[in-house]
């Protein structure tokens, strides 16, 4: 399947070294391997694939086959060799033992591995003969000059299913040229998994994308125009150009939106120039060239930082060791001076805003701002920015902590949606959109839907569940049309850099819904639903129909979208390298300025600049290979699920949490839509429940049942994983641990987890072959009976609205209990038997703090709520090491 081409590329090309390396050193008797179907297999399955990758193509895996048939293995594994050794990286091939005159894809490859520059690969899409393609090889190893940064290869395919299939199957690709002789339909036999992929990627052009009309003298251009509509949705990294004979004026006209440039056949050099020169501003990092350039700079330090240029470690008989573990370079780059060619965070004019208009540029944003101290506080700036005291926030209870902190500061009024609850597992799932429109609806009906300011959910949430912005949002802007959206993305950067799963971030989300509020068709499917939604007398319908509609926004809604991401936590970035993107189409008229004022306020005036030029370099690293990064993240997750599923030892101990478990049926208020773990069935179906159901989850996230193991989540992390074998997980539950894949997540690693994994599954089943046969370890599903997880219950009345103006909405004064709870005289210690007995007795106990067990790290209770029995025996039978808010010896912290 496309996810894992670059995984069967490398293993058949290796396995094929191997075979033909025995063959070669005549260790084996040769009928014997050459009766080894896996290499018949091999060589079929590398003669499609290397048609999609520069650099040796079919007609070399041909050649490699014929040398193997005709007995010249020295000569094959010659060949074979060169294919690994790129593929490893390594450069050093050793000189050619055969005449390669008449092969120019060989002799290109050897040019081409002999230059130290970095290279890309472009992708030409046109109808050619073999020696055609030779030639436009050879045009392009013309044009090369010394003083390119970069090279590049190219990639010629003569179809449309052909051009799709390259830049699903290879990341390398970062340009494509599109010529009108192609034709449409591919010859290669592909897998089904790939056709059913293509079919999708063409059938879903995005909605914006406006094609000449039939009448035009351009008509006949309409599959070229269709070709590059796809090829956008899928990869909006590419640069696309149009290569054209004739009427290029007209169609540069027609065209700009979809092609960066639009040459004739003849103006080969400048088509060279445009594609160096755009990996050139993709690879510029502003910033970080700033550093190093000051880094470099001989200065006189007159400033604040003794530790600027070395200074106070260089010289220093007691800290050189410092210097000697972190570097000189370090020390070079620290400076607190905002000149120099350096820049300001605060108020950004130089390398800085450069390199946070190139970040929104990657991520989609209209704007992006860094954040240096963590996502934590990017949070508390949006919420600041946006919410004023007395604006009711609707957000997920579960949401992180920075949520709930970001409204006791501003003053807003919490109102908490409940996510369906994981008992089995110990922790939450997603809050249901049904959930959301009644919430909604109920503020209405009380006359204060005014008063709702903004929707805050956590996309993807720890676990992997994946919202639908582009559902949530067009449902609750049919409701209120200026609500506002922050989405917290602190785990789904990498979001943005894969074609499905771009399709559910923030960015993409409000800019498709920008697109889509401006067509007719829109307005005219808005204007059939509202006969539906209001009476004829204007009073809306009731909230049974509005909840069984899946609800259109009026074509005047405003699209205001916010994202908060932790950059570090799944892209490259120094650690609390966060990022706020924005999308907001009211940012001038109603959010800049207290926007400003919010980041001014919790942004520090000595930001450190190390953590700064890694985001401006990690922006550089998606840009140009974040699709690699992210197919290959992705593709390694689906292997560990497989591997512990196939096992025979593995999973009698272990079971891999699918859709199945964690979107149960009736989670989102009808039949459960989540397939069970979709890129495992190939990467068509993932899109198809990407694309269509309400809950998904990201398959980079593994989540593993352990209740056979006999040990609980935090024992089997820190005991075993950590302490015994060095392996670091993030989250466990009572019962379950969560793995997760990332961009630096290497095929090793998942190899030594597996083995890890292992290891530990043989010693629970010899501990329980040694234990008492009368005692048996739980099954899967079977976990010893633990508290439900506790819903929210309500705020106490001193800070809940009042019951005879909203007598069932659930917002609440969070500042106003925080501060009571702050006042000296004010609180109380209760120890939880205490507690359970004010309550058998119809006493209302009020917690004064915020109360956040870790796992599973949200805030059980916050300030002005009412305590309940549910809540005290779930954090009873906790036993998690960390709970934040809670003093085991004076118990909680109680309004008097």
């Amino acid at each position: 399947m496309p996810t894992s081409t670059w995984r069967l590329r490398s293993d058949a090309w290796e396995y094929l070294r191997f075979v033909v390396k025995r063959l070669a050193l005549g260790t084996d008797e040769a009928r014997d391997i050459m009766a080894d179907p896996e290499i018949t297999r091999s060589l079929r399955a590398l003669r499609t694939i290397e048609m999609y990758w520069a650099g040796f193509g079919q007609r070399y895996v041909q050649n490699v086959r014929n040398l193997i048939e005709e007995g010249k293995y020295d000569l094959a594994l010659e060949r074979i060799g060169r294919v690994v050794h790129r593929l490893r990286g390594s450069a050093d091939h050793g000189e050619p033992r055969e005449d390669i005159s008449d092969d120019p894809e060989l002799a290109e490859q050897l040019q081409m591995d002999a230059d130290p520059r970095q290279r890309f690969e472009v992708l030409i899409v046109d109808e050619t003969t073999e020696a055609d393609r030779d030639a436009t090889r050879a045009e392009a190893l013309a044009y090369r000059s010394p003083a390119d940064d970069f090279i590049y290869e190219y990639v010629i395919v003569p179809s449309a299913d052909d051009a799709v299939a390259a830049i699903l199957t290879n990341p390398n690709i970062l340009a494509c040229v599109i010529r009108p002789g192609f034709s449409q339909r591919t010859r290669q036999k592909l897998s089904r998994d790939l056709t059913a992929t293509i079919e999708l990627a063409k059938s879903q052009t995005s909605t914006h994308a406006s094609a000449p009309s039939p009448k035009s003298p351009l008509s006949s251009v309409q599959r070229v125009v269709d070709l590059a509509d796809t090829l956008i949705e899928i990869r909006p990294e590419l640069d696309l150009y149009l290569v054209a004979g004739a009427h290029i004026e007209d169609l540069a006209g027609a065209l700009t939106r979809r092609f960066r440039r639009v040459f004739r056949r003849d103006d080969q050099i400048e088509l060279h120039l445009s594609l160096v020169r755009r990996i050139s501003h993709l690879y510029d990092t502003p910033f970080f060239s700033a550093l190093q350039d000051h880094a470099r700079r001989p200065v006189g330090v007159f400033h604040a930082l003794p530790v600027a240029r070395g200074g106070s470690v260089l010289s220093s008989q007691w800290v050189k060791d410092l210097a000697d573990f972190y570097g000189v370079n370090l020390l070079l780059a620290e400076t607190s001076a905002t000149s120099g060619g350096l820049d300001s965070l605060l108020a950004p004019v130089g390398p800085l805003k450069k390199a946070q208009d190139l970040a929104a540029r990657a991520y989609g944003a209209k704007r992006s701002y860094f954040v240096t101290n963590g996502t934590s506080t990017a949070n508390k700036i949006v919420h600041q920015g946006l919410v004023a005291p007395g604006d009711v926030v609707l957000v997920d209870r579960n949401c992180h902590k920075s949520h709930h902190h970001a409204m006791m500061l501003t003053g807003g009024r919490p109102a908490y949606l409940e996510a369906y609850p994981l008992d089995d597992f110990a922790f939450y799932g997603a809050v249901p959109i049904s959930s959301v429109k009644q919430l909604l609806l109920d503020y209405r009906a009380a006359g204060r839907l005014d008063e709702v300011r903004m929707l805050t959910l956590t996309n993807c949430t720890f676990d992997g569940l994946v919202y639908d912005p582009i559902r949530v949002m067009s449902e609750c802007l049919a409701i209120k049309p200026d609500l506002v959206f922050l989405w917290d993305e602190a785990w789904f950067a990498f979001g943005g850099f894969h074609p499905v799963t771009r399709r559910r971030t923030a960015m993409f989300a409000a800019k498709h819904l920008e697109d889509t509020l401006r067509t007719n068709a829109h307005s005219e499917a808005y204007d059939a639903q509202q006969a539906v939604l209001w009476n004829a007398d204007g009073t809306p319908a009731a909230d049974e129909v509005w909840l069984a509609e899946r609800l259109v926004p009026s074509p005047d809604a405003r699209i205001r979208v916010y994202a908060t991401q932790s950059t570090h936590k799944t892209l490259t970035s120094l650690r609390q390298g966060s990022m706020i993107h924005v999308y907001d189409q009211d940012w001038e008229r109603d959010a800049k300025d207290p926007f400003d004022e919010a980041y001014m306020t919790h942004t520090s005036t000595s930001p450190n600049y190390q953590i700064l030029s890694t985001l401006d370099i990690g922006r550089r690293q998606v840009e140009l290979e974040g699709y690699k990064l992210v197919q290959q993240q992705l593709d390694l997750a689906t292997s560990l699920a497989q591997a512990i599923a196939r096992h025979p030892l593995l999973r009698r101990t272990y079971r891999v949490l699918t859709a199945k478990e964690l979107i149960p049926a009736g989670a989102s208020g009808g039949p459960r839509t989540g397939r069970p773990m979709p890129l495992r069935d190939g990467l068509s179906e993932m899109w198809k429940a990407w694309d269509n159901d309400e809950f998904v989850v990201e398959p980079s996230r593994v989540t593993v049942e352990i209740s056979r193991t006999g040990v609980d989540g935090d024992t089997f992390k820190h005991d075993y994983l950590m302490d015994r074998y060095g392996i670091q997980v993030n989250k466990t539950s009572r019962n379950t641990v969560l793995f997760m894949t990332n961009i630096g997540t290497s095929r090793s690693d998942v190899a030594y987890l597996i083995e890890v994994l292992v290891k530990l599954a043989e010693k629970f089943e010899e501990k329980k072959e040694l234990g008492d046969p009368d005692v048996t370890l739980s099954a899967p599903g079977e976990a010893t009976p633990y508290p439900a997880l506790p819903d929210f219950t309500s705020f106490s009345a001193d800070f809940a609205p009042s019951p005879v103006t909203s007598p069932v909405l659930p917002d609440g004064a969070l500042r106003e209990a925080y501060y009571s709870g702050q006042r000296r005289g004010g609180v109380e210690f209760v120890q939880p038997e205490e507690l359970i007995a004010r309550l058998a007795r119809g006493e209302q106990p009020v917690s004064a703090n915020f109360v956040t067990p870790y796992p599973p790290g949200f805030p059980v209770l916050v300030p002005g709520q009412v305590f309940s029995k549910e809540i005290i025996d779930f954090m009873a039978a906790l036993d998690t090491r960390e709970i934040h808010g809670y003093d085991a010896r004076r118990g909680y912290r109680v309004l008097s």
